[in-house]
């Protein structure tokens, strides 16, 4: 030991060591009774719409309510992450983006979500196919919405089909109303004007090239009728049969047809009626 103290260069070392660490305490002391001061306690919350349009579902000053009480710390000790999710908890609040404004505030950018379809457990399905709650009255404000049905975890697949559904059919001068997949993966299509689809399952012939063969061969077929379709059955490989409400709920199995928006499935029975054949 009494060698150390004889090494004039150890002990230089040491008390660099010493001094350094002094400082460095001292600052760290100095800097948390800076970030202490009011001069950076939180005054300013600015809350603008991630796409730069006005928010349609929620407004800037219902925002700032809900973190009030919520949002603790100053501006250095505020957790950003805590204060994106009480935004995000927020209904209609899909993603909240967060960011400190020196040296006093937050700027808060909101996603909103938009909604597309309403889900058949009352949840809202919105246009990234994922489930959301709202207030459903507010949901269908500018108009009722579509109603989707399919097992869990199945919201963005049916949200997916529903826009090519909607796309396909546009030439018929309709659109689609409600539209389910069963817990066979079977799908069930009802339009604005009332007539049921039975779509059936993606095995064989895909339903997008079913439906556009509906499409394409349907108003010469429905020239010909005296009455409106109440049915299409498109489980066909080769043409498509139009059948009556009443032939589907005394069918048993295929009665939830009648009821896209409802969940469940069943095995389709072959149809009593001809199909039309398509050349």
């Amino acid at each position: 030991m009494s060698g150390l103290w004889n090494d004039a260069r150890a002990l230089n070392a040491l008390a660099n060591a010493l001094l350094g660490a002094t400082l460095l305490a001292a600052m760290a002391a100095g800097a948390w009774w800076v970030s202490q001061r009011p001069f950076f306690t939180l005054a300013h919350v600015r809350i603008d719409a991630a796409d730069g349009h006005e928010l349609q579902r929620v407004s800037p000053a219902q925002l700032r309510s809900a973190v009030a009480r919520r949002v603790q710390g100053n501006f250095f000790a505020v957790d950003l992450d805590a204060v994106r999710t009480v935004f995000e908890s927020v209904p209609w609040v899909r993603r909240a983006g967060v960011r400190r404004v020196w040296p006093d505030g937050l700027e808060v950018s909101i996603e909103e979500h938009r909604a597309l379809a309403l889900w058949d457990d009352g949840r809202i399905v919105n246009t990234f196919g994922e489930l959301f709650v709202a207030n459903l009255a507010e949901a269908e404000d500018e108009g009722e919405l579509p109603q989707f049905s399919g097992p869990d975890g199945t919201a963005l697949r049916v949200a997916r089909r529903y826009a090519e559904l909607r796309e396909a059919v546009a030439a018929l001068d309709v659109q689609p109303d409600a539209l389910s997949l069963s817990a066979r993966h079977a799908w069930t299509l009802r339009l604005d004007d009332g007539t049921t689809v039975l779509l059936g399952r993606d095995q064989g012939m895909p339903v997008e090239r079913r439906i556009a063969r509906w499409v394409e061969t349907w108003p010469l077929v429905a020239a010909t009728l005296n009455r409106r379709a109440e049915a299409i059955d498109l489980r066909y490989p080769n043409g498509f049969a139009i059948r009556s409400l009443a032939q589907l709920e005394h069918g048993g199995e295929d009665a939830e047809k009648l009821h896209p928006a409802a969940r469940g499935g069943a095995r389709p029975r072959a149809p009593s009626a001809r199909p039309h054949q398509q050349r």
